[in-house]
């Protein structure tokens, strides 16, 4: 099934169930999309190092910085995460 959001126009509005579909669509969009946007801010994919696995090292070092954040804010805010 395409995943492609409606869009409507000046002259003819989004219906009631076009709306639900398009909500629908984005929830997941959005949960996956902040975690990029999250990471890009921690200097995305951009590495200085040579070598697969030192870059493999350095990925999984932003993601588990990543990870922290995201705990510390879910605790902070004494939500149930787990």
């Amino acid at each position: 099934r395409m995943h492609i959001q409606r869009k409507g126009s000046k002259d003819k509005p989004l219906s009631e169930a076009q709306e639900r579909r398009n909500k629908r669509i984005a929830k997941p969009r959005a949960r996956v999309e902040h975690v990029f946007a999250g990471l890009a801010q921690l200097g995305g994919k951009v590495l200085r190092s040579i070598g697969l696995a030192r870059a493999t090292l350095h990925l999984n070092w932003k993601a588990a910085a990543y990870n922290l954040q995201r705990f510390s804010y879910l605790k902070e805010a004494k939500i149930v995460a787990f």
